[in-house]
């Protein structure tokens, strides 16, 4: 890598964006294995 190089980090917001969607990914699985456990016990 050269020294002229543009850094590989993405912008703030960008970095904000993927962190919640990371979060809302877990929060959807997390969801889904709630549901199929309520669905299970009936």
């Amino acid at each position: 890598m050269l020294w002229s190089d543009p850094d590989d980090k993405p912008p703030e917001d960008l970095r904000h964006a993927q962190a919640m969607l990371r979060r809302l990914g877990l929060l959807m699985a997390l969801a889904m294995v709630l549901a199929m456990i309520v669905i299970y016990t009936r």
